[in-house]
């Protein structure tokens, strides 16, 4: 929290002085674009794409009035690449193949080689997928391992109104999502309310328990009372087997439903 406030006093530090010479200098025009000779403003655009696994539950019918609860899944760092069946090797899809009778789409996208999760890729990739399949929006949750769960701290704390529960396991991440949702108002109340239960291997020497515990600790300091870590004392980084072998982690996803903020 220390360095997120200092970091936070640094740019307002920035901010202020960069205000100062702009506002004796008188170099800016209406819009804000300061005399300087050769400096002009462009657009650039890019087409994001992304491979991913899509499992649709049993007795899905897109015709049907019956929406889904969702899943999204990220994995880590050890499946990155071309080939998205390596996203089938951890997490939810090992316990799919010994209960054919899970509940959820789930979607796992593959991370490319060399990269690391991309908030703006994953929420194209979700509102892609609600819409054209039969999501129940107020029931989609969010899970990930090792990369994964970095990547599932950064996605649920920037946009925590996105996701009706969030369960990151062996992640970590910085304060910068947290905090820069706690400056807006409606994403502040999503994320006090936002439902997090967080796992993490008490002898984990790739990612240290304690980058959970601060998480945790940050979100209840800010009023989150349904904010958990369970630390599993004799595991090591692998604590995400046991995590989603556990039908307790589905229950508890199934019992949270994303309500309107107030």
């Amino acid at each position: 929290m220390k360095q997120f406030i200092r970091l936070f006093q640094i740019c307002c530090a920035l901010g202020l002085a960069s205000g100062f010479s702009v506002e004796n200098s008188n170099a800016a025009d209406a819009s804000g674009r300061p005399a300087i000779e050769n400096l002009s403003a462009r657009k650039f655009t890019a087409t994001m794409q992304a491979d991913y696994l899509l499992f649709l539950p049993k007795g899905y019918d897109a015709k049907n009035a019956r929406r889904w609860p969702l899943i999204l899944f990220l994995h880590g760092a050890g499946e990155r690449g071309t080939n998205v069946w390596t996203t089938a090797v951890h997490g939810p899809a090992r316990y799919i193949e010994k209960h054919p009778e899970f509940p959820f789409i789930v979607v796992s996208p593959v991370c490319p080689n060399g990269a690391k999760w991309s908030d703006d890729l994953l929420l194209g990739l979700l509102d892609s997928i609600t819409a054209n399949y039969a999501v129940d929006t107020n029931r989609i949750y969010l899970t990930g391992l090792s990369m994964g769960g970095f990547g599932a701290w950064s996605l649920a704390t920037t946009y925590p109104e996105r996701f009706a529960a969030v369960a990151p396991i062996c992640g970590g991440e910085g304060y910068i999502g947290a905090g820069l949702s706690l400056m807006d108002g409606t994403k502040a109340a999503a994320l006090r309310k936002l439902p997090v239960w967080a796992f993490h291997g008490g002898k984990d020497t790739v990612v240290p328990w304690e980058e959970s515990d601060r998480m945790i600790k940050l979100l209840k300091r800010f009023g989150n009372e349904d904010a958990n870590l369970t630390v599993y004392p004799e595991a090591g980084h692998n604590s995400w087997t046991v995590t989603y072998d556990n039908p307790e982690l589905y229950q508890w996803f199934l019992k949270h439903e994303l309500q309107p903020s107030k």
